[in-house]
């Protein structure tokens, strides 16, 4: 019958009727607010990098109506392909955020392995994944892009932590740093 009908098989089998409901609506209502934030950040992110102010409604309807046109468009795109993209792009996300993560720690002075191993681990399942499979990447055999995908993991590692022990001391926080007051008024 479909995902659809595994997901209403399977919530109201296991979870009875309430549970059923709940998980429904969260299949449903999950996608939606999704969507919703995609689509925003997406308008934000527009919004900034061609410096234009959200204040306005017609400012907003500025920026949202193409991503609305380009939603669209996707809506005829098979969900599935979409589907796996994304699912792709998330764990190429939480890679950036781990590594980021990691150089800040190690600009820091502070343990960074409690994140620098699960971006070493990421960042080659990521690589091994995009250059092995066929539907999504480049489908090449498995073990060339298991080597390619340590070796990526490898580089990086050593790029991350060579450019952030280069960098010196940390920046100052704002709240560590002095700012005299001027000795005469600024509008005389």
């Amino acid at each position: 019958g479909g995902p659809g009908n595994v997901v209403y098989a399977s919530s109201f089998g296991l979870l009875g009727v309430v549970g059923g409901v709940l998980a429904f609506l969260g299949v449903v209502i999950l996608p939606i607010t999704s969507g919703d934030t995609a689509f925003r950040s997406s308008r934000l992110i527009m919004a900034e990098y061609f410096n234009v102010e959200q204040k306005g409604i017609r400012n907003r309807l500025f920026m949202a109506a193409p991503l609305f046109v380009l939603g669209g468009i996707l809506t005829q795109v098979d969900f599935g392909v979409i589907w796996r993209y994304f699912g792709f792009a998330n764990q190429a996300t939480a890679v950036m955020m781990l590594w980021t993560a990691s150089a800040y720690l190690l600009r820091h002075n502070k343990l960074h392995w409690i994140t620098t191993v699960p971006a070493i681990f990421m960042t080659a399942v990521c690589v091994t994944f995009i250059l092995n499979n066929d539907t999504l990447g480049f489908g090449m055999a498995m073990n060339v892009s298991t080597t390619i995908g340590l070796i990526a993991s490898l580089i990086t590692t050593v790029y991350v932590i060579r450019i952030s022990k280069g960098k010196g001391e940390a920046p100052l926080e704002p709240s560590s740093v002095n700012v005299e007051k001027p000795s005469q008024p600024l509008d005389a």
